[in-house]
């Protein structure tokens, strides 16, 4: 078990897939600490946890996605953190890799693979407009290099969408250990992590598919798309980045990378 790494759990509700995720992160060929935290416990959830050799940390009150997530961060006490989203499965060689990233670039901010897309049963699905979106951005930005600095490599890889699958990060917390995310946000906090700490280090790249995003139209991402809430958030990120006409353009061209989820 290393003393490097972990694994932690933002765990909302009773998510039918929780089972699935710890299932995957005591499997890892490299094994790590596995937290669960959440403010919504349920009956079930400490032999769930128990069966998993993970640790669980009940917290209080529930205040949102950033809340969760910081709070997730809090439990954990490795100088790498992985938040593994409850609805979503990691290779058995995941960890390893990360390991393998973090000691050839001690330096970097956060790492990063690629992800496959799952379908709420568990089966492939094919990539879509947004998938491949990411990966020309991800292309484009490093080009054939595993770690990316500075501000030319960071407009290319976030300043055009987002990027980077935020369940397939971990985050070097030795780098930056007073780091959180946004509280007052639902759907862009981890791409504006990414902008924050991209400019405390580099940006490292893992190559392969190391783990597997479930879409399904429950997931959080779903609902930001069907009331509108991510679309003020990109525009919120866009004008951070570029002057007002270019930052509307922007927004409206990602917009359509997503209209799949909806």
């Amino acid at each position: 078990m290393t003393d490097l790494h972990s694994f932690v759990v933002p765990a909302y509700g009773r998510s039918p897939y929780l089972a699935a995720c710890l299932a995957s992160l005591a499997a890892q060929q490299a094994p790590s600490p596995i937290v669960v935290a959440t403010s919504t416990p349920f009956d079930g959830i400490e032999d769930l946890c128990r069966a998993h050799r993970a640790r669980l940390v009940v917290h209080a009150p529930n205040r949102g996605i950033g809340n969760d997530w910081n709070r997730a961060l809090d439990a954990a006490d490795t100088p790498l953190v992985t938040i593994a989203h409850q609805d979503d499965t990691y290779h058995r060689g995941y960890s390893a890799a990360m390991l393998d990233a973090y000691r050839a670039r001690p330096g970097a901010a956060l790492y990063f693979c690629d992800a496959e897309e799952i379908t709420e049963d568990g089966d492939a699905r094919a990539d879509g407009m947004n998938a491949r979106v990411k990966r020309m951005l991800v292309a484009a930005a490093f080009i054939g290099r595993r770690s990316v600095h500075g501000p030319v490599a960071r407009r290319l890889l976030l300043g055009l969408g987002n990027s980077i699958v935020c369940p397939a990060v971990t985050l070097n917390r030795g780098l930056a250990p007073d780091f959180r995310f946004r509280e007052d946000l639902r759907t862009n906090m981890d791409w504006l992590a990414w902008l924050d700490l991209s400019e405390r280090g580099a940006i490292a790249r893992v190559p392969g598919r190391l783990m597997a995003h479930r879409v399904h139209t429950r997931s959080e991402t779903a609902r930001c798309l069907d009331d509108g809430s991510r679309r003020a958030e990109d525009a919120l990120v866009f004008n951070r980045l570029w002057p007002a006409p270019v930052a509307s353009i922007l927004g409206r061209l990602y917009s359509r990378s997503y209209q799949e989820y909806i």
